[in-house]
């Protein structure tokens, strides 16, 4: 996401050791004012130990935290303009829904009636309306994760900080607790860091992304860019499925923007442009399921097309999946809403034609 708006939050070089351990290796970012940018990677790649490191937390082994001009680096959370949603929502068990949300505005001694006030609205805001007296253990998983939520915003935090917080709901309630969050996200404007380790999740309620591997920033992108454009190997693995075909530049046509690529399965043309693919570049192509055409083979030769064997099909109604074999080489075919169009059988011969907007990653040499 393009954005003129200002950093609410800057990361400068975070650091983090446990021991010998290396869990972030300089981590340097900047969080536009009311953007949702989302955290995510495999378990290990230190998404949540970054989260808490903005919260306060954990603290950098180096590095600064800095909201909204302020370095925050030193601050305990409470003396921080952050506010957390931990994954296990972390509610009072023995508080009123009224009081939990509550509870850091009477820590602030506001006085009773402005407490009151300002709990009902939050209360609505969350579409918990007269669910105030209720005991937290009356209420379901999701009316939890709101009631947390509420807690989060009483005090109307520069940044929400939201550490898995629908890991603990079934699949249809995360659906639309996501959308719910992303509503509430957007109609206040507050800016929000969201971790998850659903690569779906992130692309659907993010404005970007920040993937993590190892310690490391590997791209900081919209969901189109991350989906689209990978940076490299691992992102276009991590984010999606996706085929590989493996092949070398042997021609670059700038004047009618086309690259031509030699693979082992044949040569294929594709649109030119990216700046850094020259001729001789060993490349990745990087091909999408749902991008690739199937088609009977009928012995015809046709651009950028293979012939090869189904391996294997699965039928699921809004979704047809094809494995075909062509070579040594095996790639997933997907096709979305198949009804009423040509369904292949194990063993079927079929042609697989890859379209001219593949991405291509240029190979490193060692």
């Amino acid at each position: 996401m393009e954005t003129s708006k200002p950093a609410m939050l800057e990361l400068q070089g975070i650091h983090k050791s446990f021991g010998s351990v290396d869990v972030l290796k300089g981590i340097s970012a900047q969080i536009a004012k009311g953007e949702l940018l989302t955290f995510v990677g495999p378990s290990g790649c230190g998404k949540t130990t970054l989260l808490r490191i903005v919260g306060g937390f954990t603290s950098a082994t180096s590095g600064r935290v800095i909201l909204d001009g302020e370095d925050i680096s030193n601050l305990p959370p409470n003396m921080r303009n952050t506010k957390m949603v931990f994954q296990s929502y972390a509610l009072f068990p023995h508080m009123t829904v009224a009081k939990n949300v509550g509870f850091g505005l009477k820590l602030q001694k506001w006085p009773q009636k402005k407490i009151e006030t300002r709990v009902e609205e939050l209360l609505a805001l969350v579409h918990l309306e007269g669910l105030g007296h209720r005991s937290i253990d009356r209420l379901s998983g999701g009316q939890q994760q709101r009631v947390a939520l509420a807690r989060a915003l009483a005090l109307e935090p520069k940044v929400l900080l939201l550490d898995e917080p629908l890991s603990n709901l079934d699949a249809n309630l995360r659906v639309v607790m996501r959308e719910e969050i992303r509503n509430i996200q957007e109609r206040l404007q507050v800016t929000t860091i969201f971790v998850t380790h659903d690569q779906y999740e992130a692309m659907s309620i993010s404005d970007r992304l920040l993937v993590l591997h190892q310690g490391v920033i590997q791209q900081i992108g919209s969901p189109v860019d991350i989906y689209e454009r990978p940076a490299n190997e691992f992102i276009a693995g991590f984010v999606g499925y996706v085929n590989f075909l493996e092949g070398q530049v042997d021609s670059v046509q700038n004047g009618c923007d086309s690259v031509w690529i030699s693979t082992e399965f044949g040569r294929v043309e594709l649109d030119h442009h990216q700046k850094d693919i020259a001729k001789g570049d060993n490349v990745l192509m990087v091909i999408r399921p749902e991008t690739v055409t199937l088609s009977p083979w009928n012995g015809d030769e046709s651009q950028n097309s293979f012939h090869g064997t189904v391996q294997s099909q699965m039928y699921a109604g809004n979704l047809a999946k094809y494995t075909v074999k062509f070579g040594q080489k095996e790639m997933v075919i997907d096709h979305y809403n198949p009804m009423g169009s040509r369904k292949y059988g194990k063993s079927e011969k079929v042609k697989v034609t890859i379209p001219r907007n593949v991405h291509v990653l240029k190979r490193k040499t060692d």
